[in-house]
């Protein structure tokens, strides 16, 4: 039988019954059909530029079907894993153990416990964008607008929201570990192995699991020394992406265009045509000059601290374990040249998260050593200031000979007496002599 009722509306019960006491008003009434209470809940949304109620949701459904928990052996194997990593890495560098929680996560506790710095990095670009998108909108349209300005601010926190979460889940297909991306995803001082993908990972490679396990558990913890004990490394990398959002601009004529095409493939009874609009790319910013200086900044950065994570990963594991150097040119080609993880980070913030110049980074890291000694090598985390240039990565023996000849005392005391580094000085330069 046929009926003329609109979608979610159905034709049995009687009219005193939809009218009961309580129970009648059109507010009650939408609040009971799946689709409307879904919408009404996401456009009562008045947090950030990002959903990320709707972001977490998202990202968790799209992987509940490949998704399996962490069991207990796979805990004990990895917690033991960390710990042998962390003994043999003392032999190798003088910063200290940063690890003080060794445990294994499943894809979906990866997306719950990273959430809060996905925030960080991705609110500020959401916010550039929203900014630029409300900056685009003439005085008289933005007047008219009037009431409808949270209902637009829901529905961008929305359109992020599904963005985001998208991303996450597919992120969480690939990560190995808690610092596979090059950047502190998990809590300070939490070494985190993901065994499920570290199982797909390893297949095919034809090496045994707990070597390759053991391998990876080298390069987390020596993330976690860099990260837990150069105190400026975090929140210079931090800082970096949130420069690269402040050089977003949007070509907003472009935007509209996408926006419309992608409102007009939602179909009112399909619930899934409103995520496949959201996640449309409509949001997708250009990039603009300072944006490519900023990204510059941080590729060196990513590259010098992936660079040195390889150099000390080497030398821990070469006599160790018999495939060491066929799983560091695996983790270099994934790393260098970007895979889907990668992609999915462009996707998440905007910029595509890649140390393209690791192979220079790890050579310049072990010059260093043989020239310098470990302690040579480390001090150069002592401050920012100390670091290498991208120019130093074209000629890294011509950057330790300068180093050798120095006379300059660059101990930590003398550089806290000169006063602390500026939070960025390359951007410094760039806003005092113009683009690069």
């Amino acid at each position: 039988m046929s009926s003329d009722l609109p979608f979610g509306f159905g034709a049995g019960g009687s009219e005193p019954e939809r009218r009961q006491p309580g129970g009648g008003g059109p507010d009650d009434l939408l609040g009971k059909i799946p689709l409307f209470a879904e919408l009404q809940k996401l456009f009562s949304y008045t947090g950030g530029p990002v959903n990320w109620d709707l972001a977490r949701q998202g990202a968790i459904s799209g992987v509940s079907g490949g998704h399996r928990p962490v069991g207990d052996d796979e805990r004990r194997a990895v917690r033991a894993a960390l710990e042998l990593a962390d003994l043999w890495l003392g032999e190798v560098t003088e910063l200290p153990s940063g690890i003080t929680t060794a445990t294994a996560w499943s894809r979906v506790e990866w997306i719950e416990k990273t959430l809060p710095v996905w925030s960080n990095l991705c609110d500020p670009v959401a916010a550039q964008i929203a900014a630029a998108m409300t900056s685009a909108i003439p005085a008289e349209a933005a007047q008219a607008a009037g009431q409808m300005g949270g209902m637009l601010q829901a529905l961008g926190g929305m359109m992020f929201g599904a963005q985001v979460g998208q991303a996450m889940a597919s992120l969480s297909g690939e990560v190995l570990t808690g610092t596979d991306i090059g950047l502190p995803l998990a809590p300070a001082g939490t070494a985190v192995l993901v065994p499920q993908n570290i199982s797909e990972f390893g297949a095919g490679l034809g090496l045994p699991d707990d070597e390759i396990r053991l391998f990876l558990a080298l390069r987390e913890a020596a993330y976690q020394r860099l990260f837990g004990h150069v105190p400026w490394l975090r929140q210079r990398l931090l800082d970096t992406v949130e420069a690269y959002a402040r050089g977003i601009t949007v070509d907003v004529d472009a935007m509209r265009s996408k926006m419309e095409e992608a409102m007009g493939s939602i179909d009112p009874t399909n619930p899934e045509s409103l995520q496949t609009a959201m996640q449309s790319g409509m949001f997708t910013p250009e990039e603009s000059p300072e944006q490519k200086r900023a990204l510059a900044r941080l590729e060196t950065l990513l590259a010098l601290a992936e660079g040195w994570v390889d150099a000390v990963v080497s030398q821990a594991s070469a006599d160790r374990l018999p495939g060491a150097v066929a799983l560091t040119e695996t983790i270099r080609r994934r790393r260098a040249t970007g895979g889907p993880a990668e992609q999915t980070f462009a996707t998440l913030v905007g910029l595509e998260l890649r140390p393209r110049r690791l192979r220079d980074a790890a050579t310049l890291w072990s010059v260093l050593q043989e020239q310098q000694g470990i302690a040579g090598r480390d001090r150069l985390w002592n401050h920012p200031d100390l670091l290498p240039s991208a120019d130093d990565l074209d000629d890294p023996e011509a950057f330790v000979r300068a180093q050798s000849g120095a006379s300059t005392d660059w101990s930590v005391e003398a550089l806290d007496e000169a006063g602390p580094a500026p939070a960025d000085p390359e951007q410094d330069k760039d806003s005092d002599d113009g683009p690069a």
